[in-house]
């Protein structure tokens, strides 16, 4: 199986999107995966919203989810160069600035496609460490690729659970940088907090603001915008506390508030197949 990814992931873009397109078919047409829970998802964030309109987001989605799939894939063989071209960032120059405070950086993102290209921040943020945060999969197999796309430009791959302790252990001095999709969703055992995002009461992960509260870093939020197929564009605005520093749970607060601002944008680039509100009813404390 992994030979045979490799070996796609050489075939060129322009076809990898044909295959793209007869997955969307099959996925949406025929399998219908998960198309009530997507609408259902829509549905209840967007009330204000026709059936009509919800649909055809819904449908966008679906394609953009096939798109995401074979753009994943090619991750395995790009080059750095491709990858710059697919995806431009904007006001970079916030990496410069933050260099004369000398303070890691942490990046937040969302689930918006195409999260994984990321990886290509590396070639406009000069650092000597990159770190992508992750939660392991149940299946072996897919979680050793998904590893082995991620290490790829410089990355490094570091579990949820041992960020904190690595942050501590090494030194804050400017040189490192550590990517979150911050919006995951916490597993039921852990459903402790949660706060009103896209109208509804949902569970939060709240790992990155106890980092907030231990350590002095910079915060910067990654707004990606896809401008057509295989193109995304990314801008990146620094998230600051209201005082000399962040109150408890005002760092997951304004970062939900951006990523929302995100989606109502382009909602149909954000991944609603998953189930983010099934344990809502576990909340505990609304902040």
């Amino acid at each position: 199986m992994k030979i045979i990814l490799k070996i796609i992931s050489y075939v060129p873009l322009r076809v990898l999107y044909i295959f793209s397109d007869i997955m969307f078919f099959v996925g949406f047409y025929v399998v219908k995966y998960r198309k009530k829970i997507v609408f259902e998802n829509l549905k209840n964030s967007f009330p204000k919203k026709s059936e009509k309109e919800l649909k055809n987001i819904q449908k966008k989605f679906f394609k953009n989810l096939s798109d995401y799939t074979v753009e994943t894939i090619k991750l395995i063989s790009i080059t750095e160069k491709e990858l710059r071209l697919r995806v431009q960032h904007i006001h970079h120059g916030i990496f410069k600035e933050l260099e004369k405070e000398k303070k890691n950086i942490i990046l937040l993102t969302g689930h918006v496609f195409n999260w994984e290209w990321l990886l290509s921040i590396t070639s406009v943020c000069a650092k000597e460490n990159y770190y992508s945060v992750y939660r392991k999969v149940n299946n072996s197999f897919w979680n050793n690729e998904i590893l082995n796309i991620r290490n790829r430009f410089k990355n490094k791959s570091l579990e949820a659970g041992e960020v904190i302790k690595h942050m501590i252990k090494n030194p804050n001095d400017g040189d490192s940088v550590y990517l979150f999709v911050a919006d995951q969703t916490p597993h039921v055992s852990n459903v402790n907090i949660g706060l009103h995002f896209l109208n509804q009461r949902t569970p939060v992960f709240v790992g990155y603001d106890k980092i907030s509260s231990k350590l002095d870093l910079a915060f910067i939020y990654c707004e990606t915008k896809k401008i057509k197929r295989g193109h995304y564009q990314v801008n990146y605005y620094r998230i600051c506390p209201e005082n000399k520093e962040f109150a408890p749970y005002e760092l997951v607060k304004k970062y939900h508030i951006l990523l929302e601002n995100t989606i109502r944008k382009q909602p149909e680039n954000y991944l609603w197949s998953h189930r983010k509100w099934k344990y809502s009813g576990s909340i505990k404390n609304m902040i």
